[in-house]
């Protein structure tokens, strides 16, 4: 076994291998740009080397960088993570020459499955069902629009080397297929030093649902289950579980088999995942390979108890893999939920800066999962576990470098509805402040009905907000169950407030019983009967409602009991109440006297600032390009500027019609959020 690895990588994944590494006794190389010199990877492994300036095309894929490091270090081994080169032929074929090994598949795995192009037609050739498409190199957009007419819209726009969502568009129309082909071509230069695009049919109504493989170099291979992934935006995962509310066990058989099968036509040993795109009749069609390490295999190992990176360093040590496919059991259902640096209200758009507070929900291993990794006996009901692969601490930054997902939290329950509801109790129990992120929609996804029926496609996101996401208005069950417990927590502070105030004597000045909470347009009478154990708030209704808790005022974390059931609420003071934010739910709760509530009832309410005339930069990023003029009159949806951040383009677009009256911003300029680039008459 490997005495030394070095991980070509950052973030999560590289704290993800170490991990492992450092449970089978491996010491760690970690290397580092000058933006994560302070990183968690960093301070985790054993050793760390610099790499270069902050750009990934100037440090963590510069193959010549990381072979110094190796050198230097006197690893004998490295693993890749995902991304940056994992799937680099060259970087491979670098370490061979070296006499290092490589912590994935050989180098013609690596070329066979790692272009897109050549892994469908090898995977037409091995019979596995592909979706129609046009494999060939295209020259222009012209080409890309002719060939899109011959396969018939709507198109998938793909970077042959693409990755994580990168260089990919869908096309409806010609313009689209235009416009596409750049973005696509320009984003995989920039993200793969590859710019070579291919187009597929699209797939209406598709569901992702991917193999886990996992071969050694001794010809044996097997299938870890599925994962479904059809919860995407930008044709990037955010949810994804194991196994698949949607397959039955013929299909499951069916598409692993052919998974099995297509690794070993490409000789393929080590972790692998074969994708397939799955209509409503589950027909499945083969969609690419990935040769390495999926994103998402925490919830393949949850459902397994099947440690994939330990299972990648014993292969590439030339070990032979200890089970066959009839030792492989599914055991309990799997969530995972990618905790991204961007801003859902904006559109998902990335965001930047310093997490001032980040605070996951405490890592539970439960029922039948051990530290070993392995599976003994059944799960009691209503128990889940609990994991959080994370890069990132509190005080961090998060840089605009890099790609925006800071962590994963995963649940696993016995069962599909057990692992959404610790899901739903983790996401309201995790702390992240100082950046724009995305858990109020991934908290919002887990209470939808069609999710929670299982009832989604890769188009979830786009059909169910297509508006766009504008938070979650609570139903009313929920609402009473906030008043109540926002009544009994007001009660509290003010006990707190006249005792630091001096206001209570030996006579104990009485707080009141009587209140009117406030919150989403709704108004509540209540009445709080306190104890020593809690206290019971009465509604005007007749209603009651029990409400335990150990929360102290300046607490930003409340866990509650009401009526029997928990309630985790992050709690932030406001004026006259609470800043209540749960279940993707942010709101203004105020607790007022009856008297208090009558006066407030007459305040006027202030209006935003009218922003209609103005483009705003919706993050943090650099001004790639400027499609209009002073002067210019603009149409509904035209394009208006393209704006670069995370290595991804974005392209802004005229809400309505009008005409530019001034340009505040040009090519090249790095602007910060609500930076005004244009104004309209």
């Amino acid at each position: 076994m490997f005495k030394k690895i070095l991980i070509a990588n950052r973030g999560e994944i590289a704290c993800r291998v170490i991990k492992t590494a450092r449970k089978m006794g491996i010491a760690t190389v970690a290397v580092h740009s000058d933006a994560d010199r302070h990183a968690l990877h960093v301070q985790m492994a054993d050793e760390a080397v610099r790499i270069g300036p902050p750009p990934a095309n100037e440090s963590y894929i510069v193959i010549d960088k990381v072979m110094a490091a190796i050198r230097q270090t006197g690893a004998e081994a490295v693993h890749p993570g995902y991304g940056f080169l994992s799937e680099n032929p060259k970087f491979a074929k670098a370490l061979e020459a070296e006499g290092v090994a490589f912590i994935g598949p050989p180098v013609g795995a690596i070329e066979a499955m790692g272009d897109k192009i050549t892994s469908k037609k090898i995977a037409q050739e091995a019979g596995v069902s592909t979706v129609p498409g046009y494999m060939g190199l295209i020259a222009d957009a012209e080409e890309a629009v002719t060939i899109s007419n011959q396969i018939g819209y709507p198109v998938m726009i793909k970077a042959s080397a693409g990755g994580g969502g990168k260089g990919m568009r869908i096309a409806w129309n010609d313009e689209e297929a235009r416009e596409g082909f750049q973005s696509s071509k320009n984003e995989a230069a920039s993200s793969f030093g590859d710019d070579r695009i291919f187009i597929e049919k699209f797939v209406t109504q598709p569901r992702h649902i991917e193999i886990q493989v996992l071969c050694d170099g001794h010809g044996n291979g097997v299938y870890l289950g599925e994962r479904e992934c059809s919860i995407q935006r930008r044709n990037q995962k955010v949810i994804e579980e194991a196994p698949s509310p949607f397959l039955d066990e013929a299909t499951r058989r069916a598409m692993g088999t052919q998974a099995v099968a297509l690794a070993h036509a490409v000789g393929y040993a080590s972790a692998g995942t074969v994708e397939f795109i799955v209509d409503g009749d589950r027909n499945f069609y083969f969609l690419e390979m990935n040769t390495r390490l999926q994103v998402e295999h925490p919830v393949t190992e949850l459902i397994t108890g099947v440690d994939l990176v330990e299972q990648m360093i014993r292969v590439a040590a030339g070990e032979k893999l200890s089970f066959a496919q009839e030792d492989v059991t599914l055991t309990g259902w799997a969530m995972e939920s990618r905790l991204y640096a961007e801003d859902p209200y904006r559109g998902f758009l990335p965001s930047i800066g310093r997490l001032t507070r980040y605070r996951p929900p405490v890592e539970v291993a439960a029922g039948p999962l051990l530290e070993s990794g392995k599976w003994q006996g059944d799960a009691p009901a209503g128990d889940w576990a609990v994991r959080n692969d994370t890069g990132v601490y509190e005080g961090g930054e998060i840089s605009m470098y890099y790609d925006p997902m800071i962590a994963k939290l995963c649940t696993w329950g016995p069962d599909r509805a057990q692992a959404i509801e610790g899901m739903r109790v983790a996401l309201d129990s995790f702390e992240v402040e100082g950046i724009g992120h995305n858990l109020p929609f991934l908290s919002a996804v887990m209470d939808h009905p069609k999710f929670v029926a299982g009832d989604m496609t890769t188009a979830f996101i786009a059909e169910e907000y297509a508006g766009g996401f504008e938070g979650v208005s609570l139903p009313d069950d929920m609402l009473r169950r906030i008043a109540a417990a926002s009544a009994a927590m007001h009660r509290v502070a003010e006990i707190r407030r006249t005792r630091v105030s001096g206001r209570m004597d030996n006579h104990e000045r009485h707080v009141g019983e009587d209140w009117v909470v406030a919150l989403q347009g709704q108004s509540h009478a209540v009445t709080i009967a306190a104890d020593r154990d809690g206290a019971t708030v009465h509604f005007a209704d007749g209603a009651a409602m029990r409400v335990t808790s150990d929360w102290t005022p300046g607490d930003q974390l409340a866990r509650l009991e009401v009526d029997g059931s928990p309630l985790v609420l992050k709690v932030g003071k406001i004026s006259g109440g609470f800043r209540i934010r749960s279940r993707g739910a942010d709101l203004k709760v105020h607790v007022r006297t009856p008297r208090q509530s009558e006066l407030a009832a007459l305040m006027p309410e202030k209006l935003p600032p009218d922003t209609s005339k103005l483009l705003l930069c919706p993050m943090p990023g650099l001004i790639v390009k400027i499609m209009v003029e002073e002067g210019q009159e603009v149409q509904e949806g035209q394009a208006l500027c393209t704006v670069e951040a995370m290595k991804m383009e974005n392209i802004l677009r005229a809400e309505r019609r009008g005409v530019v009256a001034k340009l505040n911003a040009g090519p090249g300029d790095s602007l910060a959020v609500d930076d005004v680039i244009m104004e309209f008459e």
